[in-house]
């Protein structure tokens, strides 16, 4: 995160500033291996902090909810495009909304019922979808838990 944007939330609210400032150190000084927690580069941060925040886009490009979303609508089509280059597909949604959607797509299209995914416990940092009993993951799946050891 740039320095200038804490400062300029700074001016307005120290407080938050403050905590801003914390995460970033947070996120620069460890490792977290949660694909949700990414680190995203400078230009993507500031886009995400742009004017493009102000507009709430649901459903699909042409298909909106709500009308005045041609910029995002341009937007999300170069990032499904550059998607189904980067995967040699003909189809990408990169609309999952969280970690749980995501993996029930990648999921879904990588796997039949009945095989077997190697999976981190919840309570080692593992997530819900991947094998807990009530998910569909838990369901579907054979799950097939590792454990950590701290000491390496």
């Amino acid at each position: 995160m740039s320095r200038e944007l804490v400062e300029l939330v700074a001016a307005q609210d120290p407080e938050v500033a403050c905590f801003m400032a914390q995460e970033a150190e947070r996120q620069a000084t460890t490792l977290e291996l949660i694909a949700s927690e990414n680190h995203v580069t400078p230009a993507v941060m500031h886009a995400a902090g742009s004017w493009l925040t102000n507009k709430y886009a649901e459903g699909y490009p042409g298909k909106r909810y709500y009308g005045g979303c041609e910029f995002h609508d341009r937007i999300e089509d170069i990032a499904r495009e550059r998607a189904k280059k980067l995967f040699k597909c003909g189809f990408a949604n990169v609309q999952p909304h969280c970690g749980a959607n995501a993996n029930i797509a990648a999921f879904m299209a990588l796997l039949d019922p009945g095989d077997t995914v190697l999976s981190l416990p919840i309570k080692s940092g593992g997530h819900l979808s991947h094998g807990l009993k009530p998910n569909f993951s838990g369901t579907f799946y054979r799950i097939a838990e590792y454990g950590l050891d701290p000491k390496t």
